[in-house]
């Protein structure tokens, strides 16, 4: 797969970050790029320029390890960053990434029954599993309540990224929602380096990138990262505000999936609102398929 530009495009993006001054290097004047230089990422990797120069140009085929990390440290990458350049290496020598298969399929999977069952047994908490393309594949009661206004009526399968770029609603439920933005992107932006060859992955960037300025610019900007866990802040059409700390784990039998325990600190009113919640969640239908 041809990844050069990608390649190009995040190598400049990373190197505009970083200035004189954060590298040590000294500045001088006449300066005509924002960040560092070519020839001084070059210097602080230990390459040639016209190696690094390569690099840049998107040719990334064949970089050993030590050279990709070294490039790395000089362009002061951060671990998701450094995964995410190794994922472009990997791209172009044509291995697979984080080993999943090439696909090409567009439909996401069925979770398996004990899945859902150990969702279901999620009884405090908000509990989802979430795919790499953003969908929504299954969740606990409680999650079913939470995520109501991306769920809607049915039809599709629900998709944070859709009900993010695409859905005035969002910006209700997400009172951080240039944040959220910038976070949902970035996630999507680290998963395409890893599985290249997801159509539908693809599929949804070009639908978003197509109907949405905003999402258009953000991909633009390369920038990655990984969920993990965190602090988010709600406001949910039933019960208001809520302030919710947040876990993912990887499903292992699952590449590519993951699952999200939001919940609330005991005692506060968030806990309260959300107990309130799931007392409203009993008649919700199921998530849609």
């Amino acid at each position: 797969m041809d990844n050069r530009a990608d390649v190009r495009e995040f190598l400049m993006s990373r190197r505009a970050k970083v200035t004189p001054e954060a590298a040590g290097v000294l500045g001088g004047a006449n300066r005509r790029v924002p960040g560092l230089r070519r020839s001084e990422v070059a210097i602080l990797a230990g390459v040639s320029v016209e190696y690094y120069a390569k690099l840049e140009r998107g040719a990334i085929g064949g970089a050993s390890a030590s050279v990709l990390d070294s490039v790395a440290r000089a362009l002061q990458l951060d671990d998701t960053e450094r995964a995410h350049l190794f994922d472009l290496a990997r791209t172009a020598d044509g291995i697979p990434s984080s080993g999943r298969s090439r696909r090409r399929a567009t439909r996401s999977s069925t979770p398996r029954p004990s899945l859902q069952w150990a969702l279901s047994a999620i009884t405090d908490g908000v509990a989802f599993v979430r795919d790499q393309r953003q969908d929504l594949l299954a969740t606990n009661a409680l999650g079913r309540a939470f995520y109501s206004p991306v769920i809607g009526d049915g039809g599709r399968t629900p998709n944070l990224a859709r009900f993010q770029f695409l859905d005035p609603a969002a910006r209700d439920f997400y009172p951080d929602w240039d944040l959220f933005a910038e976070m949902c992107v970035a996630i999507m932006r680290a998963e395409a380096g890893r599985d290249p060859h997801d159509k539908g992955l693809q599929d949804l960037v070009g639908e978003l990138s197509t109907q949405s300025e905003t999402f258009r610019r953000l991909w633009g900007t390369h920038d990655v990262r990984t969920h993990g866990a965190g602090t988010k802040r709600f406001h949910h059409p039933v019960v208001g505000d809520l302030t919710l700390a947040y876990e993912e784990l990887a499903i292992t039998a699952e590449p590519g999936q993951v699952l999200l325990v939001y919940t609330a600190e005991p005692g506060s009113p968030s806990a309260e609102r959300l107990r309130l919640l799931a007392s409203w969640s009993a008649d919700l239908p199921s998530v849609p398929r």
